[in-house]
């Protein structure tokens, strides 16, 4: 078997053959910038198709499908439980307190909201903020699924319990699934707490901090991009 190297050279020769056979057009459609159109236009159509989605009785009550956010080819996901209120009149998932927390969660390990992708397990609000319901999630999730292959993330970010429980097929406790990475359609994922815990209960900021520096750690592991936290 060849070694890497040879591979390598190998290939780069044939995409200058190609290159040169088929000029630019050939050259564009493996360019970076034109497989992130195409991953945008995917997500667009996908977005466009369920826009007026009416597949579950969340859909009777809602002002918008609150689809998701962010670009198309980002490296991490976060994904929360369903839009509040604020989320609801905007259409942008985490637009309310609880966004600004995250953003603020994010932003302390080197992310900016810019170049994640957020979404949530169900589009719609359900009443009142309760938890979605089984019928509601098994509706929603395989467009979630669609969106996770689509974007091909190298690291999610699992806000909560419901999102926890629902991306991993568990029924623990959300202290049972944090501390370690799992595996989510074949890409790494943190689980820790959602954002609006926080906003209720302070004493949870402290295990957060340790979650997402694991997170952060691990995605400079996979990907190493990133200049060093500032721990002063």
């Amino acid at each position: 078997m060849a070694d890497r190297s040879q591979v390598i050279a190998s290939t780069k020769s044939y995409l200058a053959q190609q290159s040169a056979m088929y000029g630019d057009l050939y050259a564009e459609s493996w360019s970076p910038q034109a497989k992130s159109q195409t991953k945008g236009t995917t997500l667009d159509s996908l977005c466009q198709e369920k826009r007026d989605c009416t597949a579950c009785e969340l859909s009777a009550a809602r002002t918008n499908v609150v689809f998701g956010i962010g670009p198309a080819d980002a490296k991490v996901m976060c994904i929360g439980e369903a839009p509040g209120s604020e989320e609801d009149l905007d259409g942008k998932p985490f637009v309310g307190a609880a966004g600004q927390l995250l953003d603020k969660i994010l932003a302390a390990i080197g992310f900016s909201r810019d170049e994640v992708y957020i979404a949530n397990i169900v589009k719609c609000r359900p009443p009142g903020n309760r938890d979605p319901e089984p019928e509601e999630i098994s509706e929603c999730l395989p467009i979630l699924n669609r969106q996770i292959e689509m974007i091909n993330p190298v690291l999610i970010l699992v806000l909560g319990k419901v999102a926890a429980q629902t991306l991993l097929a568990k029924d623990g406790s959300l202290n049972s699934m944090r501390g370690t990475s799992h595996a989510i359609h074949g890409v790494q994922a943190v689980v820790t707490y959602h954002p609006a815990a926080l906003l209720r209960n302070s004493q949870f900021k402290r295990d957060t901090w340790q979650d997402v520096r694991s997170f952060r750690k691990l995605y400079d592991e996979l990907v190493g991009d990133k200049p060093a936290l500032d721990h002063s």
